[in-house]
């Protein structure tokens, strides 16, 4: 499927067109005592930092739904404005639906693509 330009901002016509733009930056593993990793990367217009852990959280509210993840930073590229904060429970919530969409397909398979599981 092919992108198109809008103002400097990609418009992406389905989820999976916008997974394809999943990019690794960093992957920085962290020590067996506290595990997990710090992942950078971008997807569509937006970079992210997120702390992702190889098993849930013992307790529910430190983890973005069933994702393995606990913490997930969002910014615009273009204009480096927060867009997204979720540390063990929601700062800022998606700014808008896109942001959203950028969250849920972070929260379905960041763990299982760093971890493998």
């Amino acid at each position: 499927m092919m992108t198109h330009k809008f103002k400097g901002t990609r418009i992406y016509r389905d989820a999976a067109e916008m997974l394809e733009s999943l990019q690794f930056t960093k992957i920085e593993r962290r020590s067996l005592s506290t595990g997990g990793a710090w992942v950078t990367g971008t997807i569509a217009d937006y970079r992210f930092e997120a702390l992702v852990f190889e098993e849930h959280a013992t307790s529910a509210g430190f983890e973005l739904g069933e994702s393995r993840i606990s913490k997930l930073w969002i910014e615009q590229v273009s204009d480096r404005r927060m867009v997204a904060c979720f540390d063990r429970g929601w700062d800022m919530l998606p700014a808008h639906p896109r942001v959203g969409q950028v969250v849920n397909l972070l929260s379905a398979g960041l763990a299982e693509t760093i971890f493998g599981k």
